[in-house]
């Protein structure tokens, strides 16, 4: 495959997998490229070397399709988990403003 077939593959597959994959989505389609062409590339890794099948047979061939998904779906649930800020807040996790001892910031709390 060429190069625009592998972009065009890459950015299909990333759409698929970001409505399959659960979570707020606040990548862009550059990102959201970059990472289906690298999960196609992934997939079509994986599958050969787990399953003994060639992942990337042809543009119009549907295991190169569910490869580059597969893939472009691990890709995109390990950028959630390196971007997201899980529990690094700076309020304690609590999410109410309030700071890790349970006071507001404001003056008006204190005594």
């Amino acid at each position: 495959m060429g190069i625009i077939a592998w972009i065009i593959l890459g950015l299909v597959a990333g759409v698929i997998a970001k409505a399959l994959v659960p979570g707020r989505d606040p990548q862009g389609l550059i990102i959201t490229t970059l990472i289906g062409v690298a999960g196609a590339l992934l997939g079509g890794f994986l599958a050969t070397r787990l399953f003994n099948v060639d992942g990337v047979q042809g543009f119009f061939n549907l295991s190169t399709w569910i490869t580059a998904i597969a893939g472009s779906a691990l890709l995109l649930l390990a950028y959630h988990l390196i971007t997201s800020r899980g529990g690094r807040r700076r309020d304690g996790g609590r999410g109410d403003g309030r700071g890790p001892g349970g006071r507001s910031g404001n003056w008006a709390g204190r005594r």
